[in-house]
């Protein structure tokens, strides 16, 4: 192993001055930083990081919570925060949340409180008073993906308006008879999400005079089968003829395409799929969706705990700020055929 002493006598400085220029605290100029990390890449030093705690009182690892690892969207916020923070140095531990509250209570009871990380990052969690608490005995920066929480920094898309958007889509290229892929209560869970998104459809309806009609509702569970079953439920329900659907997810709204495909449906000459979300596979299928950008969210979560690390004040905590979304127009989508 090369220790710091060996780097300093390469790069001709001392010992403090090494741990300073690559720990990047303390004032180092920059000719001296570069010739310090070129002696420690030469020699091949990795600084140490129970060493690099000690001095600084920093482990340099954020703690992540999620409730799912298998799921496109927590995936993908998962992948911007873990490579926004290594990028800068940083390990993650990640901690996964199922709905066990025995489980949930170790979690915040034992692996939190083992000071083990500088802050923790919450993805799309919704988080009961007694764990929220928790959180905030800790004394660490904490963001929350999702939300609200009155007591936690929080980014938050607003779902109501997203779903508004690509409904408003849809009736501003003529369509009356739309319908709407949501989900059944057992997958309604954290921040209700798929209620939010029922009631902006619904609210862009009624601002169009456009009744919503409970036959051209149908419930699934927020995936590609799901909404490949919920479609067929949809487009073979006596009397609904739906011109249009709107799905409450990109995966269930590329189900409806299949589906719409295997029963002969053109899309989008005889039916107009929008979804949700910003899924990878949107542009292959050529879907209209609203993006909510969950990579940037996740760069954007990082970039939130770093900047409360570095300026812990008392008025930075507790902010909420309003995540952006985008509609994206394909050809899954087009103009109602006059009769």
């Amino acid at each position: 192993m090369v220790s710091i002493d060996e780097v300093a006598r390469e790069a001709g400085v001392s010992t403090a001055t090494v741990s300073r220029a690559l720990s990047g605290r303390g004032n180092v100029s920059e000719p001296t930083r570069a010739r310090v990390e070129a002696a420690a890449k030469s020699l091949g030093y990795v600084v140490s990081a129970s060493a690099s705690s000690l001095a600084s009182g920093r482990t340099r690892n954020i703690g992540v919570l999620v409730p799912f690892l298998d799921r496109w969207f927590f995936s993908t916020v998962l992948s911007g925060t873990a490579t926004a923070l290594q990028r800068l140095g940083y390990d993650i531990t990640l901690y996964q949340l199922t709905a066990d509250p025995n489980q949930r209570r170790e979690i915040f009871d034992t692996f939190l409180r083992r000071q083990r990380v500088d802050g923790v990052i919450a993805i799309s969690i919704e988080l009961g008073e007694e764990e929220t608490e928790r959180l905030v005995e800790l004394d660490l920066p904490v963001i929350a993906i999702g939300g609200p929480n009155p007591r936690l920094t929080t980014l938050t898309v607003d779902d109501v308006a997203i779903a508004r958007l690509a409904t408003e889509h849809l009736i501003a290229l003529g369509h009356r008879a739309i319908a709407h892929i949501g989900a059944s209560p057992e997958y309604d869970l954290d921040f209700h999400i798929p209620t939010h998104r029922r009631r902006g459809f619904e609210q862009a309806l009624a601002d169009a005079g456009i009744p919503a009609r409970p036959e051209l509702y149908e419930p699934a569970d927020f995936t590609i089968e799901g909404g490949f079953r919920a479609a067929k439920q949809l487009l073979g329900r006596p009397g609904a003829n739906p011109s249009a659907i709107v799905a409450a997810s990109d995966e269930m709204a590329i189900g409806a395409i299949l589906a719409a495909r295997e029963l002969g449906y053109r899309v989008p000459e005889d039916l107009s799929v929008a979804g949700i979300d910003g899924h990878e596979l949107g542009a292959f299928f050529r879907l209209t969706t609203v993006d909510q950008f969950p990579l940037r969210q996740g760069e954007r979560a990082a970039g939130a705990i770093l900047a409360e690390l570095d300026s812990p004040a008392a008025g930075v905590r507790q902010a909420r700020a309003d995540l952006p979304f985008e509609l994206i127009v394909r050809g899954s989508t087009a103009r109602l055929p006059s009769p």
